[in-house]
C-alpha cells in the first residue's frame, strides 16, 4: 500500500474553499499539524477564526470527502477544529488611532438609534452565546441613564472589587461585565451632562481590568449622542450590530444609527431584527409588528441581515430573572435564533478582519 505524504494531503485540501474569503484553506494557512501514520490514518487541524464559526461541520465534511475522493487509500481521518480569534487591530485597519485595550481583539458596538427594540436583551444574549462557544467575552453597559445589565444577569446588588486601582469586572455565564448599575444604588437616577457621561465611559474602558478578550461588546444607549461619539473616538471599533423591530417607526430611527456609524467610519456588521414574529401554539407565525421590515431595510442599506429573533415570554422572563434565554432555554426557537445571529456576527467580524489585513498588506 503506497504511503500517503503530507504534500498529497495538502494538495487535496487546496480544493476546499472558504466560501466567505473565496480562498482555499491551505493558502489561508488554516490547515495545521498534518500527520499520517503507517496505516495511512490522517489527522490534522483546521484553525478557525472564531469558536462561533458556523462553517465547522461544512469544513469537516468537505475536507473528509475531498481526501476520500483524491486519496482512496486513506484510513481514518481525524479533524480537529480549534479556534484562534482574529484581531481587528493587528493589521493597521484603524489607522493611527491608539488602542487603550491592546489585549482585546475585537470591539463590537450594539446600537439601535431608538429605545424599546430590545437592544440590551440582544446584546446580553449575543455576549452569552459567544461565551458558550468558548470565546472570551466582555460586555459594557454603556446606557448610563438606563442600565439594565445588572438585572438581566441577576446581579442587582453586586459591587465590583478594586485591585491596584483597577476595577475588576463582575463575571457571570462566562462574560465579564461592567455597568454603572454596579456602582450606584438601583433606585438612584444618573443625572449627568454629556461630559460626565463621556468620562464614565472612558473609565469603563481604561480603568477596568478586562484582561485578554476575543470580543468586547458595548450595549449602547438609544440615540446618536455623546456616548456613541466617545466610544468611536476612544477605541478602534471593529464593527456595529444594528438592532431593530420590523415596523416603519423603528426603522426610521435605526437609519439614523446606520448613518452615524458610517460617518464615523465604523463598519456595519449587519442588522438583527428583534420581535420578528410571535410563534403560535399551532406552529404558525403571527407577525405582530409587520413582516419583512428588517430584511427590506438591510437590503436597501446594503448590509447583512444577521438574524430574526421571535418575540416570546421566555426572552422576557430571562431578562427579568437574570437567566438569559440562551442559558435557561437553550433548545428554544428564540435561543437557537440568537445563537445563529451570534455566529453570523463572529463570521462578519472575521470577514472584515481578513479584508482589512489583505488591504493593509
Amino acid at each position: 500500500m503506497p504511503v500517503i505524504t503530507e504534500k498529497q494531503v495538502l494538495e487535496a485540501l487546496e480544493n476546499v474553499m472558504d466560501p466567505d474569503l473565496k480562498k482555499d484553506l491551505v493558502s489561508l494557512n488554516m490547515i495545521k499539524d498534518v500527520r499520517i501514520d503507517d496505516s495511512n490514518n490522517i489527522s490534522f487541524s483546521i484553525q478557525l477564526t472564531t469558536p462561533a464559526c458556523p462553517m465547522k461541520e461544512h469544513f469537516r465534511n468537505t475536507c473528509t470527502a475531498v481526501i476520500r475522493d483524491r486519496l482512496p487509500e486513506a484510513g481514518e481521518i481525524t479533524i480537529d477544529l480549534p479556534a484562534k480569534v482574529t484581531s481587528g487591530t493587528s493589521c493597521g485597519n484603524h489607522g493611527e488611532k491608539a488602542n487603550p485595550l491592546p489585549n482585546v481583539r475585537n470591539i463590537i458596538a450594539v446600537g439601535s438609534g431608538k429605545g424599546g427594540v430590545g437592544k440590551s436583551t440582544i446584546a446580553v444574549n449575543l455576549a452569552v452565546s459567544l461565551a458558550q462557544t468558548g470565546a472570551k467575552v466582555g460586555l459594557i453597559d454603556a446606557d448610563l441613564y438606563g442600565p439594565s445589565i445588572p438585572t438581566m444577569f441577576g446581579l442587582e446588588n453586586k459591587r465590583p472589587e478594586v485591585v491596584d486601582k483597577a476595577i475588576i469586572p463582575i463575571e457571570k455565564y462566562g462574560v465579564k461585565l461592567m455597568s454603572i448599575g454596579f456602582l450606584i444604588e438601583s433606585d438612584n437616577p444618573v443625572i449627568w451632562r454629556g461630559p460626565m457621561a463621556s468620562s464614565a465611559i472612558k473609565q469603563f474602558i481604561t480603568e477596568v481590568a478586562w484582561g485578554e478578550l476575543d470580543y468586547l461588546i458595548f450595549d449602547l444607549p438609544p440615540g446618536t449622542g455623546d456616548i456613541q461619539l466617545t466610544l468611536v473616538q476612544t477605541l478602534p471599533v471593529n464593527g456595529a450590530v444594528i438592532v431593530t423591530t420590523p415596523q416603519d417607526v423603528a426603522l426610521a430611527d435605526v437609519s439614523k444609527a446606520v448613518t452615524m456609524f458610517r460617518k464615523v467610519n465604523v463598519p456595519l456588521l449587519g442588522l438583527i431584527e428583534n420581535m420578528s414574529y410571535y410563534l403560535l401554539p399551532d406552529g404558525s407565525k403571527d407577525y405582530i409588528f409587520g413582516k419583512g421590515g428588517g430584511e427590506k431595510f438591510a437590503k436597501a442599506q446594503g448590509i447583512t441581515l444577521l438574524g430574526s429573533i421571535p418575540i416570546g415570554g421566555s426572552i422576557r422572563e430571562g431578562g427579568d430573572s437574570g437567566k438569559p434565554v440562551v442559558v435557561e432555554s437553550p433548545d428554544s426557537i428564540a435561543a437557537k435564533a440568537i445563537d445563529t445571529a451570534a455566529s453570523e456576527v463572529a463570521r462578519e467580524i472575521s470577514i472584515h478582519n481578513a479584508a482589512a489585513c489583505a488591504h493593509h498588506n
